[in-house]
């Protein structure tokens, strides 16, 4: 079976995925979301510049993508980027993340798990243009920002895009875990 591009995330209730400074410290801590578990059912990261770098700023100890750094299978997406200063992830340019994404996603099943699309909105918005994103994986944080980097950032589709919700939970904390699939085919009925 292929594998499948995840847009897994947390964000705001009015659809933000950080602050216009790039904040994340609005997000809820919950004990009960286990992220071992969660970073387990991944073999490859897709990200941005932005993502890449905060990352990057984290204490090396706290990182939780220390073990797949120099493995190839973190991929930083951005036109920015010097592919020779880079050496811990792979770089693609935005203009080639379709053909590399597809390729990664032809790759079938075996020990090979899905691809987590870490973001940002306007990655995420990008590849959901192309057709690459199969889920929407989203942690609703009982907040709203008001301003900031959406989910989705770019030119949208008149008709949108239609999903089907897959799973739903309601954490003691207020965050809501929802699970949706992209349905590219089906029009808004």
């Amino acid at each position: 079976m292929p594998r499948k591009v995840r847009y897994n995330l947390a964000a705001s209730l009015d659809g933000f995925i950080a602050t216009p400074t790039g904040s994340y410290s609005w997000i809820v801590d919950d004990k009960t979301i286990d992220f071992d578990s969660l970073y387990a059912q991944f073999s490859c990261f897709v990200m941005g510049r932005t993502t890449h770098e905060a990352y990057l700023a984290m204490d090396p100890a706290e990182n939780p993508l220390r073990a797949y750094y120099k493995t190839g299978n973190v991929v930083v997406v951005g036109d920015t980027l010097d592919r020779d200063l880079e050496t811990q992830v792979e770089v693609v340019k935005l203009g080639e993340v379709e053909s590399f994404v597809r390729a990664l996603k032809g790759r079938e099943g075996g020990k090979d798990g899905d691809i987590w699309l870490m973001g940002g909105g306007k990655l995420a918005g990008e590849m959901l243009r192309l057709g690459l994103v199969d889920t929407v994986e989203v942690a609703v944080m009982p907040v709203l920002l008001g301003e900031g980097v959406k989910m989705f950032e770019g030119k949208g589709r008149e008709d949108g895009w239609r999903l089907e919700l897959r799973g739903c939970e309601r954490k003691e904390t207020g965050i809501l875990m929802l699970e949706y699939d992209v349905l590219y085919e089906e029009p808004w009925k």
